[in-house]
């Protein structure tokens, strides 16, 4: 159940923040929050990450994938009862459908946290991206490089 609470509260989150960003900023326009360094830039993003895939359906089809690979690893019991498997891959999963959802209803994502030295992104790549940091951590912890 804290798999599933933290995907529906990371969904949540980011169609909020994305409805929030949409309904204040102007296409391409900033505001600066903390100077040059952290600012909103709304951008529609039809591409992914880095420019890898361009294909909207490749976009969706990978974004499905990765839904259903979470729900059938969670339905194969192997998903500790543990937060420590539960909340990253529920950041995952959570991520995963917000970006899904956009590119399904619009053709692309809405990315709007602006970092200047980063592609811009949204709350759902971050759940995505911090979600995965946290299993590679756990899964170093449980098996460490050196084999102790």
């Amino acid at each position: 159940m804290l798999l599933f609470g933290m995907a529906a509260a990371t969904l949540a989150l980011d169609q909020l923040a994305k409805v929030a960003a949409r309904a204040v900023l102007g296409p391409g326009t900033s505001v600066s929050l903390l100077g040059s360094w952290f600012q909103l830039t709304l951008v529609h993003n039809t591409g992914s990450a880095f420019g890898l895939i361009q294909t909207r359906w490749a976009l969706i089809a990978v974004g499905g994938a990765v839904c259903v690979a979470v729900l059938a690893y969670v339905m194969a019991g192997r998903v500790e009862a543990s937060p420590g498997q539960a909340l990253p891959l529920g950041l995952v999963l959570g991520g995963s459908l917000g970006n899904l959802l956009d590119r399904i209803r619009t053709g692309g994502v809405t990315d709007f946290f602006d970092l200047r030295v980063w592609p811009v992104f949204n709350l759902a790549d971050a759940g995505i991206t911090i979600g995965i940091v946290l299993l590679a951590l756990g899964l170093v912890r449980r098996h460490p490089p050196d084999g102790r």
